[in-house]
Parts: C-alpha cells; structure tokens; sequence
C-alpha cells in the first residue's frame, strides 16, 4: 500500500510539473505572439516613414554587389589529366547609383562593374602562366537628365558608355548618346525612349567595328525590400543604318542580406552584339556567327 503510495504522489508530482511547465511555455509563447505583433507595428511605421523620406526631393545613393571565389590544390591525384596542380577564381561585381530627384528634374547616374579572374597552375610544366588571367570583363556607366513633363513623363537626355576594364581598354568601347523621353511608370521602373540616337564604337579594328545613328532603349528597375536588394537593367541599340550594327545586354543583380550587410549574390547577363562576335572570329561582319553572350557570379555579397 505505501508502495502505491508512493508511486501515486510520484506520478501527481510528474503531472503537476509537466501541466506548470505547459502553463508557462504557452504563458512565454503568448507574451512572444504579443511582442511580435508590436514589433511589426513600429517597423510598419518606421517603413512608411523610410517611404516618406525617399520620397523628398534631393539625392539618393547607394551600393551592393557580390565577391565569388574559390581555391584548390592538387598534389599527385592522378585521376586527372594534370595530376598536380593549382587553380583559383575570383570574381567582383558592384551596382552603384547616385540619383538627384527634384520636383521639375531628376538627374539618374548608376555604374556596373563585373570582373572575373581565373588561374590554373600545372606544377609539372614553366610554360603555362602564372598569373591570374581576366575572364569576365563588364563596365557600364550611364548618365541620365530629364525635365518633368508630368509625374510619368519627362524630355530626357542620356550618355551611356561602356567597354572593359582589365583586356583592351576601350577597344572596342560604345559610347550612346541621344535624346527623347522617359517614362517612369512605376516607382522603381525607369524606361528610356530615344529615337534620336548615336552610337560611337571605339575601336582598332575598322572592318568589324562602325559607328551609326539609332534608336536607343533602356530599361531598368531597381528596387529593395527588406533585405533583399535586386536590380535588372535591360539595354539596346537598334541601329537605323544596319541591323548588324544593333546589340542588346540584358544584366541583372541580386543580394540578401544574412547578417548586417554581408549576405550571398547573383548576377548574370545576356548580351547580343554582332560586331564583337565578327571580331572575335576575325571574320567580316556579314559572316560573323552572333551567338548570345552570357555570364553569371555566385558568392557572397556586401550592402555598401
């Protein structure tokens, strides 16, 4: 009968802590569910007062982009054709934007850089290279003036230049500049019409490479919620002389952010340009074979 007892009390005991620890972890939850829903109200009004602020008039700035890398050595893994080797590959890729947007004008100004190294290593042989050899090789910057028109259209001049920084620097180079109108549709969402355009082409190599007069259009939009900053550019000119002469490139950026501004990124792009494909293939213009460019960047990013 004691034993019995005993284990009754016993059993009351286990079936009173456990109900108090209940009570108390939904008692902790509830207090959570209570502070969570507060939380989320001051950072609903600390966002519509962040909307507030960029919607002054002044200069708005900014900057996030990607470091993707890796690293590797081989030492007699003699699956491989070069048993003992080392390579690497780096790649940086940055967006940046400075914008003045005033009642009657807005001034937009952004820059994309990507650049990409690669080294392979055979430790068998002198007479492969021994530096870090440029892959990748994107540099873009573009200048935008418009007057306000309404609050969705403006008259609009624009500069767009871009070419390669680390191989032949502004060979080739294309240079737009033109005017027309722009549209701004949504917030975020900027497009460009020019039909009154020229594109100067920069380059040592005549026969594949011409300037002409166009029609210039850009999109871009650019946009950031919460932690996720993303950006796609789309870019043409359609060439009113030669459709050989016309391109495209089409880049696109995104970034989250884990822990305060370091987070992961990923870029890539499309491009279509007949003239650097006739280059590369050191053939005429006519018989270049125009196959769409690309590339893409994986790694870690950085919010400036």
């Amino acid at each position: 009968m004691n034993i019995n007892k005993k284990l009754f009390l016993s059993a009351s005991l286990m079936l009173a802590v456990s109900f108090g620890f209940s009570q108390t972890k939904e008692e902790l939850q509830a207090q959570k569910a209570e502070k969570q829903a507060e939380a989320n109200k001051f950072q609903g009004e600390a966002n519509a007062l962040q909307a507030q602020i960029d919607a002054l008039p002044g200069w708005r700035k900014g900057a996030f982009g990607t470091i993707g890398g890796s690293l590797s050595n081989f030492n007699d893994w003699y699956s491989q054709g070069a048993p003992n080797n080392a390579s690497g590959n780096i790649g940086i890729t940055l967006n940046a934007f400075a914008n003045k947007i005033e009642d009657k004008y807005f001034w937009r100004n952004s820059l994309t850089m990507n650049l990409n190294w690669v080294k392979l290593d055979n430790k068998d042989t002198e007479l492969d290279s021994e530096d870090f050899e440029p892959t990748t090789d994107v540099f873009n910057i573009s200048s935008l003036y418009g007057r306000n028109l309404n609050d969705k259209w403006a008259i609009s001049g624009l500069a767009e230049y871009r070419t390669t920084l680390l191989d032949n620097f502004n060979d080739p180079g294309f240079l737009d500049v033109g005017v027309g109108a722009t549209w701004t549709p949504l917030e975020n969402l900027i497009v460009v019409i020019h039909p009154l355009n020229y594109n100067f082409v920069f380059a040592d190599n005549d026969a594949a490479f011409e300037s002409s007069a166009g029609a210039k259009i850009v999109a871009d939009y650019t946009r950031q919620i919460g932690a996720i900053s993303f950006k796609s550019n789309f870019s043409t000119f359609q060439s009113y002389e030669d459709s050989d002469l016309s391109n495209f490139t089409w880049t696109n950026s995104f970034s989250y952010t884990l822990w305060k501004m370091i987070g992961v990124g990923f870029d890539f792009a499309l491009r279509s340009n007949k003239q650097e494909a006739a280059n590369f293939q050191a053939v005429d213009l006519a018989d270049a074979d125009n196959k769409l460019q690309s590339y893409y960047t994986v790694g870690l990013s950085y919010k400036f």
